[in-house]
């Protein structure tokens, strides 16, 4: 790195034009202006080298730097060496400066020059930054240093050193103020002072490698960071407009605290992304739970600060959760530090921003969920990155409007749809392929506390009455287009109301109520979650309360219908306060009305008594379907469809006959045909009338009915002409 003495530091045209051999390969402006910079560094340590040298009684011991002679010690004491003049020339560094203006106006990169004024440097630390980094880029400046510390084993500058190479003498006070930790160079992390336990002197100093990578050119993240900054969020490709404009327009104002609050399907970390592209600015994500977990998170916090100010990026940091009292008080001084940076930070979260986190008041935000619109153009441009089509018979709008995805997601799940098709062997991506890849962006944190059923049937093997499936219907319409009656045309506004859609399925046992909260599922592409109560019901007070919080909290970010079967054991009548039970049960009940009314995801509850429920809850149901039992006709068609096509039929197997005279549910019919099944494969052979018969008879066992209507089990009674 060291250049002869004679050659003229001041970068030229030669500079930054073509090489040798016309292949383009010059130095790059960056590197032009650093070494300029180091040659005029260099000459401060050949001229302390040449005093030093002249002033030395025994500059050939072989022992220097190993001990202290009589001579070198009347020396020092007689004779103090004062610092030596600061020669350097002014108009050498005032060209070289001038030319590297000229290059970032022209659209060229000078790290050093960026950094400076990232970091709000003196020219007193950029030549000590210079002097602590000649080490790293030529090895011979370990033994100058050693000479000139007069200490073989120490090859790095020392602060006494650095502070006399620049011809300052050691008591200057405001120079050794720069080389504290409050100085902008060690504050900044771009300098390290070591050895904290000698005189202050007497440390010496270190340049961080991801800082010497970052002045040669090199910006690969600091390895520190690994495991804490995901991939930046992609930000909007369209023009920044409405909330991603006035949140750019303010970074560039000078607003460095941003809290984003994250509705459902929104994405703040996209939206915070755009703004700071916008604003001019990078993007550095950084992933909050990490930190947190993270060995030395004050640590982490700092290098990911110096990676935003060397890149000139802001950071895009969460989730922010409410800070847990149990876990001490690390996680909100980390919020409360996080809030002080001296980088653009935009917070992204859920929760409610409280005034106690931090003394610096934030720019608060709401980020709205995207619209269909969006949604359908973001699935057409990613699936057109990777050359697929959709089908001609699927209509993206319509297959999208049930999801609740953010941006991210919905490219996600464009992705998986494509993977799926290309997996199937299918030129174009279908409905079952668009289903496929949104329920692949499903967390799985609700199935920790509930049963996930993939569905498996639809309307066709539904036998209901025609009003029942009207209902149903309904409850289908009304989350496809809850999007724009709730939300677009704020026909449910006020009162903290969410956008979720609640239906009550009412009826008794086995007469299709999980079935058909199944075919709603598979009609809208979701995935049913059936809620197991033995996880929801504590003994213990208000334990009953937070269950359900997390199951509600959970579901919030999943794309699937949540089944509370059997709801009256949870969803009671309040009743009279006679002592602290009913009280409490009055608390549980009054805290599920309030949950299911701010509720934004789509959830069904069942029961075989519908008067068990309270009114408060029916009010707030949007939809109510009574199931009642079959008819005739009904159970003619229930044992044609529980029989299926697959079991071979006798010849004597009256349907007819079947649905007179045994009056069972859906249900019940559907155990009798599997067993029923179970006789025809021990005989070997087609289902006989017989063996439906002791099928139903064992039904009616169970149920408690000793004998079926119209006669015998054995002998049931003729179809009347």
């Amino acid at each position: 790195m060291s250049a002869p003495a004679h050659t003229d530091p001041r970068p030229t045209d030669a500079d930054t034009g073509a090489g040798p051999d016309g292949s383009g390969t010059a130095e790059a402006p960056g590197t032009t202006y650093l070494r300029a910079r180091l040659f005029l560094v260099e000459q401060r340590v050949r001229r302390a080298v040449a005093t030093a040298r002249a002033a030395d009684p025994t500059p050939d011991d072989p022992l220097r730097g190993l001990h202290v002679s009589d001579e070198d010690a009347w020396r020092l004491v007689d004779a103090p060496e004062p610092p030596a003049p600061d020669e350097i020339a002014a108009d050498a560094v005032e060209t070289a400066d001038r030319w590297a203006e000229a290059s970032r106006a022209a659209g060229a990169r000078i790290p050093l020059w960026d950094l400076a004024g990232a970091f709000a440097l003196a020219p007193l630390d950029v030549e000590v930054l210079l002097l602590a980094l000649l080490p790293d880029l030529d090895q011979r400046y370990e033994k100058l240093y050693g000479y000139l510390n007069d200490d073989v084993t120490r090859r790095r500058p020392t602060i006494g050193l650095a502070l006399r190479l620049c011809g300052l003498a050691p008591v200057a006070g405001p120079a050794r103020a720069r080389l504290t930790p409050a100085g902008p160079l060690v504050a900044g992390g771009l300098l390290l002072v070591e050895e904290d336990d000698r005189p202050f002197l007497t440390r010496t100093l270190r340049v961080p490698d991801r800082v010497a990578a970052h002045l040669l050119g090199d910006d690969t993240p600091d390895p520190r960071l690994a495991g804490l900054t995901p991939p930046p969020p992609e930000p909007p490709t369209e023009e920044p407009s409405g909330v991603v404009a006035g949140l750019a327009a303010a970074i560039r104002a000078g607003d460095r605290l941003v809290y984003l609050r994250e509705e459902t399907g929104a994405s703040a970390a996209e939206l915070a992304a755009g703004a700071l592209v916008a604003a001019g600015r990078a993007v550095l994500a950084l992933d909050l739970d990490a930190v947190r977990a993270d060995p030395a998170p004050e640590e982490a916090l700092a290098v990911a600060v110096r990676e935003a100010r060397l890149r000139r990026a802001g950071l895009v940091v969460g989730p922010v959760e409410a800070p847990d009292p149990a876990a001490g008080p690390g996680p909100a001084r980390l919020l409360r530090r996080l809030t002080t940076l001296p980088v653009p930070v935009l917070l992204t979260g859920q929760p409610a921003w409280d005034p106690q986190w931090s003394d610096v008041a934030p720019l608060l935000v709401t980020t709205p969920s995207i619209g269909s619109a969006d949604r359908v153009r973001l699935w057409r441009d990613t699936l057109a990155g990777r050359s697929a089509a959709l089908a001609d018979d699927v209509d993206p709008e319509r297959e999208l409007s049930a999801y609740v995805l953010t941006p991210g997601q919905v490219r996600r799940a464009a992705v998986g749809a494509a993977q799926q098709a290309v997996l199937a062997g299918s030129a174009r991506v279908t409905t079952r392929h668009v289903r496929a890849g949104v329920r692949a962006q499903n967390a799985a944190g609700l199935e920790k506390l509930a049963r996930r059923v993939e569905p498996a049937v639809g309307w066709g093997d539904l036998v209901l009455p025609a009003a029942a499936r009207q209902q149903l219907a309904e409850l289908a319409l009304r989350v496809r287009h809850r999007e724009q009656v709730l939300g677009g045309w704020r026909l449910r506004p006020g009162g903290g109301r969410g956008r979720g859609v609640t239906a009550l399925f009412a009826g008794d046992s086995g007469t299709g109520k999980t079935m058909s909260a199944e075919v709603v599922a598979a009609d809208l592409g979701l995935d049913l979650y059936v809620v197991d109560l033995s996880t929801v019901v504590d003994k213990y007070v208000g334990q009953t309360e937070k269950n359900l919080e997390r199951i509600f909290t959970e579901a919030a970010g999943v794309n699937g219908v949540l089944l509370f079967d059997e709801a009256d054991a949870i969803f009671g009548k309040r009743s009279e306060v006679s002592d602290a039970h009913d009280r409490y049960a009055n608390l549980e009940s009054a805290y599920l009305l309030q949950r299911m009314e701010s509720f934004d995801g789509v959830a069904v509850l069942t029961t075989n008594l519908r008067a068990n429920l309270d009114e408060a809850f029916l009010r707030r149901l949007d939809v109510i379907v009574d199931f009642p039992v079959p008819d005739v006709t009904q159970r003619r068609a229930l044992w044609d469809r529980c029989l299926g096509t697959d079991l071979p039929r006798a010849d004597d197997l009256d349907l007819d006959r079947c649905a007179e005279t045994f009056e069972l549910s859906g249900g019940g019919i559907r155990a009798c045909a599997v067993s029923a099944g179970y006789l025809a494969a021990e005989a070997g052979g087609p289902v006989t009338m017989a063996m439906v018969v002791a099928a139903a008879q064992a039904e009616y066992r169970k149920l408690g009915r000793l004998v079926l209507p119209g006669g015998t089990p054995t002998e049931p009674r003729r179809r009347r002409a």
